[in-house]
């Protein structure tokens, strides 16, 4: 330990030769707390997998895992080779080339993190389907009476998840590859132009094998997503592993399944996070010292600069223009959507669950950045990175985790207040609200802790020593010095979390009390049943929240850029 360090903390000179940090002891124990609870649904699904009441993995094996599987494998690896090709090619031409719209272009390739990508498919079916504008318009045209004389792709199929996914994922894609292009050095690619290379040969050989490490962390993030997805398989009809859970779970009562199937996703993930860190490990990629050159954008004109125009807009014509369009139309045209008493109570329902979740989850964040930051014990630390796992874990295995213990909880709580006061309170947990903030809370952990992290890093070591030689003790600098210093940093974090939130569908379907809507699962409701005129209010309301933390994203990469 630094005698910054102790000083900061008015460590006695004898305790710190023994580096113990003093007044770590309730920090301590309470980040190790807050870790537990964020890792107890994980822990959760591995023991009812391998203790499952009904062991039916030998049918599961038999039958429907199988297709399960790889249903998941292929629209992972297909939604994330095209995301990647997609937010590579967009990054690539928005920094290398000036041409008409780029500097708007930029920002719009952002737009489609605001639609959910279940929101994409109900748009992308209810403007190509057989009673969609597109085909009634090619009936007219061509003279055809039915879809006898003619042949049509197939909408609700598994290439059209795989288009759906990639376009509402790609800016992960596009956001990493943009920033790694940009902080090249101007250098390198004036030395391969002088040895030949061309426009493609600066790309395959200079920027792609540069920019991999952040490409395949991009890429990594989509593939997460796309495993987690529910409402675009569902609505689409494809069988993965998230549906599987649902299946068994709710269809036939089997939570030990329904766990062990969470298992097989977990090992997904798992393999899916290795392998982007595996793929990095023997590549090292240095800078200079120096501040290096940022690179030139290179002027199209004519015929060029408008393919390079028209090859940026598809993306976000696809992600963004085409569901907003078809969702706002539906408003429009069904305006009594807007005043139905269901979307209130879904929006009263989404403010409560999706603020107090994002409340909790920053709040539990901040006080367990801290308390690691005062304790010299490991196992904080070494529990600190392992609470970023419930971001990769899929809303639907921790649903699983959280239900089971938490039901068996519940009636003993129950069974508790009975015995005491003669009273059946119900069930206190499961029975509201509480499991789906728990459930979002630790899906979202990563987020919080990650920004508040970065924020208690920027803040100079000088000033909370100044309020511990003041007299202020641990939680008076976390008060007075750190939290004002922070608050933009921890505004930011509020939001990104309550968005998450807003947008999370499979972890809510699963642990809604009965007649308890969300936003997000009201638009799955009136879109599985084609009222897709009662779903868009809702919808447009999940789009604005979305809208709300891209701009604050955007915000943030034009100061950094400045």
């Amino acid at each position: 330990m630094t005698d910054q360090n102790a000083q900061f903390l008015g460590a006695p000179r004898s305790t710190r030769r023994r580096g113990i940090r003093p007044g770590g002891g309730p920090w301590s124990a309470g980040a190790v707390a807050i870790a537990a609870i964020v890792l107890m649904p994980i822990l959760s699904v591995l023991v009812l997998a391998f203790h499952p009441t009904e062991n039916i993995w030998p049918h599961l094996l038999a039958t429907t895992l199988p297709r399960y599987a790889a249903n998941t494998a292929i629209l992972t690896l297909g939604t994330g080779l095209l995301a990647a090709a997609v937010g590579t090619g967009a990054a690539w031409i928005v920094t290398m080339y000036r041409f008409p719209g780029a500097r708007v272009l930029e920002w719009l390739l952002l737009l489609p993190l605001s639609i959910p990508a279940y929101v994409g498919a109900y748009a992308l079916v209810d403007f190509l389907d057989y009673s969609g504008p597109v085909q009634t318009m090619l009936r007219e045209a061509m003279g055809w009476n039915s879809a006898r004389d003619y042949v049509f792709p197939q909408i609700r199929s598994r290439w059209a998840a795989v288009i759906v996914l990639a376009s509402a994922l790609y800016p992960y894609v596009y956001m990493l590859a943009r920033a790694a292009f940009r902080e090249q050095s101007a250098g390198s690619y004036e030395v391969a132009r002088a040895l030949g290379a061309g426009a493609l040969s600066l790309f395959w050989r200079v920027g792609l094998p540069l920019a991999r490490p952040a490409i395949a962390a991009g890429s990594a993030i989509v593939m997460m997503e796309t495993v987690n997805d529910f409402g675009v398989v569902d609505f689409f009809g494809v069988q993965t592993l998230t549906m599987g859970i649902f299946t068994v779970w709710l269809e036939t009562g089997n939570a030990g399944g329904a766990a062990q199937i969470a298992c097989v996703m977990l090992g997904v993930i798992l393999a899916l996070v290795a392998l982007e860190k595996s793929s990095r490990r023997k590549s090292r990629y240095y800078q200079s010292a120096r501040q290096p050159r940022p690179v030139a954008k290179i002027p199209l004109g004519g015929l060029a600069g408008w393919i390079a125009t028209v090859l940026c807009l598809l993306p976000v014509a696809m992600g963004f223009v085409l569901p907003v369009a078809v969702i706002l139309s539906h408003a429009l045209a069904q305006g009594a959507g807007w005043v139905s008493p269901g979307l209130g109570r879904a929006f009263f329902n989404t403010l409560t669950v999706g603020g107090g979740a994002a409340v909790l989850t920053v709040a539990g964040a901040l006080f367990m950045v801290y308390g690691v930051r005062l304790t010299g014990r490991k196992l904080p630390r070494l529990l600190l990175p392992v609470t970023t796992i419930g971001y990769a874990a899929p809303g639907a295995v921790l649903a699983v985790g959280i239900l089971i213990p938490m039901a068996a909880f519940d009636h003993r709580l129950a069974d508790l207040i009975l015995w005491l006061t003669g009273t059946d309170p119900g069930l206190l947990i499961t029975g509201s609200a509480a499991a789906i903030v728990l459930a979002y809370s630790v899906r979202f952990f990563a987020i919080a802790q990650g920004a508040t992290d970065a924020a208690f890093g920027r803040v100079p070591p000088s000033l909370p020593m100044a309020a511990r030689s003041l007299g202020r003790g641990l939680g008076g600098a976390l008060r007075e010095v750190y939290l004002p210093l922070m608050r933009g940093s921890v505004a930011t974090a509020l939001l990104l979390v309550f968005v998450d939130c807003v947008k999370e569908l499979p972890a809510t379907l699963l642990l809604r009390p009965f007649n308890f809507d969300t936003l997000a699962t009201r638009v799955h409701e009136k879109a599985s049943l084609e009222q897709l005129g009662q779903a868009a209010p809702p919808a447009l309301l999940v789009i604005a929240v979305g809208l709300a933390a891209v701009g604050l994203l955007a915000r943030g990469q034009i100061r950094g850029r400045g």
